[in-house]
């Protein structure tokens, strides 16, 4: 599936257990189409950066990795092809688009789909899109995303009657003034996010929290990040189908004015193996 040319800026690697990994947000690879008008500096706050590091070990264990290589600010595959900033196009957009208030809310704040502006407010573009180039970027980049996901979910819960999907991201060490509903937040060492337990059953968002709580960790749940929509179109924990999205606050692993990987990586990066660890040992029928 990587040598796929539909799946030119996503990676795809199948596992043999129950669990599955995703980073959306941490594609560095800036397509020439991008046509930003911000410097490139700005448009990096928004990368998960370094989170496929984190997370490496995983493939050889046989957990599904599925990675994106494009970067946030350009599409943000965490969001629904209906959230789309229609005052951003040149033209009517021709799918549906959500009207909800919560999806709106996030629209408005310049964080849909195609983002108007960085996490700093400062605008991404000095003119309109094309609606066929906001199309372009769905069908190369959100389109064999979630592919990727829903299959490797699929082939998972088919061999062992059960999945567990973690969600991968990381937060700045303090919410910015255009990021979230909560600008200024100091954030804790990790935010687990169920949806209020609608995406992964009470019992497995239990385990990922009380295990990195064991390890000495400041742990929030479900605040100020509930899960997006990775965690929501596939988690169906009736179903036997969990999915946890884990927010880890990069001063944990890395100088967020540099982009450098700082020493602690190393020792967070041997914790989420051993969280990893737990949650190919736990039955989630069982627990």
């Amino acid at each position: 599936m990587g040598h796929n040319p539909a799946m030119r800026y996503v990676t795809y690697l199948p596992g043999t257990t129950p669990l599955v990994l995703d980073s959306p947000h941490s594609g560095t690879d800036y397509p020439a189409d991008f046509l930003h008008s911000c410097e490139l500096p700005q448009l990096r706050n928004a990368e998960d950066t370094h989170v496929e590091k984190l997370y490496d070990f995983a493939p050889a264990l046989g957990v599904a990795w599925i990675e994106a290589h494009f970067p946030r600010s350009y599409l943000d595959a965490n969001r629904n092809t209906t959230e789309v900033d229609t005052t951003l196009l040149d033209g009517p957009w021709p799918h549906p688009v959500a009207t909800d208030a919560a999806t709106l809310a996030k629209v408005r704040l310049g964080k849909g789909l195609i983002w108007r502006h960085t996490d700093e407010g400062v605008p991404i573009y000095n003119r309109q899109l094309g609606v066929a180039e906001v199309q372009n970027r769905i069908a190369a980049c959100w389109q064999p995303y979630h592919d990727a996901v829903k299959h490797a979910i699929d082939a998972a819960h088919a061999r062992h009657g059960y999945s567990i999907h973690i969600n991968c991201h990381s937060m700045p060490a303090v919410s910015a003034a255009h990021s979230t509903d909560f600008p200024g937040l100091v954030h804790a060492d990790f935010v687990i996010g169920t949806r209020d337990d609608t995406s992964a059953d009470a019992r497995v968002g239990a385990l990922v929290t009380n295990h990195l709580r064991s390890l000495g960790y400041n742990v929030e749940y479900n605040h100020p990040y509930k899960g997006v929509e990775l965690v929501r179109r596939y988690g169906e924990p009736a179903q036997h189908r969990h999915s946890v999205q884990i927010e880890i606050n990069r001063r944990l692993y890395m100088n967020e004015q540099t982009f450098e990987i700082t020493p602690g990586f190393d020792k967070l990066r041997a914790d989420l193996r051993s969280l990893v660890d737990k949650l190919l040992a736990a039955d989630p029928r069982s627990l």
